[in-house]
């Protein structure tokens, strides 16, 4: 059985959520888990002398340890092992649109388990939720919360973004800028032609470009309970997006989004062989 993970704690000058740097603990070396983690991990979940864990820092970098004690202090753990995951050479990204009850942070839950890179807030046409003021502070702060648990849950060592929600021209200016960039931008639609299956994929970057933030992006935008609205899908095929469908039936706003994750990172080679044919 894989060891939980728990992420260090987050800087406050991080905007992303993205935990804090654990550059500076070789293997031997002697790491304590304090705040709120190493809290959950000693008095939430009793985790014992002896145990594995691991901790990560949202970037890639994870600490394979061992418990050695649990204090008031924190757990105090020894490092057996550092490792360090690369960077993405195909950037994914779930733009899901605002949905009523908890349908979008159940989409984003899903796609951070699959292996989405980042999600974005949409503020569709058809959405019924709005964030404005306060309600779009708290409501970004448990897409971050939602994130952050489904990145622990699937043992991720690479904290998602979620950015600022953005409306239908934001949405159409980020599509000219990733298409510009040699991205691809994937609209969902249930009228498409083409499979998503067969949708060209960006050229991977090289390690190099890729650990420099500057990797190939592709963005799948999913629509709210009611679908994106005809003017929604020209403006966007305008700027270079491309339509697609999922297959024969017709997803909810909560599973779409997952399911187009779950094949694109398949095709990228992520779990395992990558597809030739990008």
């Amino acid at each position: 059985m894989s060891a939980p993970v728990f992420l260090a704690e987050a800087s406050s000058s991080s905007e992303s959520g993205a935990a804090g740097g654990l550059a500076g603990f070789p293997a031997g070396s002697l790491y304590v888990l304090d705040g709120a983690e190493g809290r959950h991990a000693g008095v939430v979940q009793r985790r014992g002398v002896g145990e594995a864990v691991d901790v990560v820092d949202g970037e890639g970098l994870r600490l394979r340890c061992s418990i050695e004690g649990v204090e008031p202090s924190g757990v105090h753990l020894r490092v057996r092992e550092v490792v360090e995951e690369p960077a993405p050479d195909v950037v994914v990204t779930l733009v899901q649109a605002l949905a009523k009850g908890d349908r979008d942070e159940m989409a984003i839950e899903a796609a951070t388990e699959v292996g989405a890179d980042a999600v974005v807030p949409w503020q569709a046409e058809r959405s019924i939720v709005v964030w404005r003021g306060d309600r779009a502070a708290k409501s970004r702060a448990r897409w971050l919360a939602t994130v952050r648990a489904a990145t622990k849950q699937a043992r991720r060592a690479r904290l998602p973004r979620v950015d600022l929600a953005i409306d239908t021209r934001g949405l159409v200016e980020r599509t000219r800028q990733v298409v510009d960039a040699g991205g691809a931008v994937i609209v969902l639609h249930e009228e498409a032609v083409v499979p998503l299956a067969e949708v060209a994929l960006p050229v991977p970057a090289s390690q190099d470009v890729a650990a420099a933030g500057r990797a190939p992006e592709v963005l799948v935008v999913v629509g709210p309970e009611g679908g994106i609205s005809e003017k929604e899908v020209e403006a966007l095929a305008g700027a270079g997006a491309r339509t697609a469908r999922l297959g024969p039936h017709v997803l909810r706003t909560s599973t779409a989004g997952p399911v187009a994750i779950a094949m694109l990172v398949q095709r990228l080679g992520r779990w395992g062989a990558a597809d030739d044919e990008r």
